[in-house]
């Protein structure tokens, strides 16, 4: 009986914790959205609409994560293989390290100082994250050509509407 309520409690607390799908799936960015600041490898500020404006005419997919999210260093090679089955998409990373430290380890820890590499200095919660609904990473969204979301939300490089997504868009 003991191990029966050990495993119901383990449930319940796994489920309450778990990624929760949104409930409206968003096609665009708020304009608060699209001046959330970031910073780059060098400390540089740089907002989410200058950071769309580089990737403008091209597919783009963004990789939520952090070296601390056991989810999303399970992902990394499965988003290594999506991003090399792709090479006519462009991926961005968006670090939710808690320091810039950790985001400096991190990035060479686990080999990814070569990509598009961004982290949000200003926390979890900011005007970005709470537009897209961020409540759990790993998370993964698709942008299209002109900078809008054709996929709003997946939470494994390996969600076959990530690549369908890409194939449909790059027709």
């Amino acid at each position: 009986m003991r191990k029966l309520l050990v495993i119901f409690m383990v449930g319940i607390f796994g489920l309450s914790y778990s990624q929760k799908v949104p409930t409206a799936l968003k096609t665009g960015f708020s304009k608060e959205a699209l001046q959330q600041k970031l910073e780059d490898e060098e400390g540089k500020s740089i907002t989410v609409q200058q950071i769309l404006d580089q990737h403008k005419g091209k597919v783009l997919v963004i990789d939520f994560w952090a070296g601390w999210c056991r989810d999303c260093l399970q992902a990394l090679p499965k988003a290594e293989v999506l991003e090399k089955n792709n090479p006519n998409v462009d991926f961005v990373f968006l670090s939710l390290e808690r320091s810039k430290e950790g985001f400096d380890k991190s990035l060479v820890r686990f080999n990814m100082k070569d990509k598009n590499n961004y982290w949000f200095a200003s926390g979890w919660k900011n005007d970005f994250n709470n537009y897209v609904d961020l409540n759990w990473i790993p998370r993964y969204m698709v942008i299209d050509q002109k900078s809008s979301i054709a996929k709003y939300y997946a939470i494994s490089p390996e969600d076959p509407e990530i690549q369908q997504t890409i194939n449909h868009l790059l027709q």
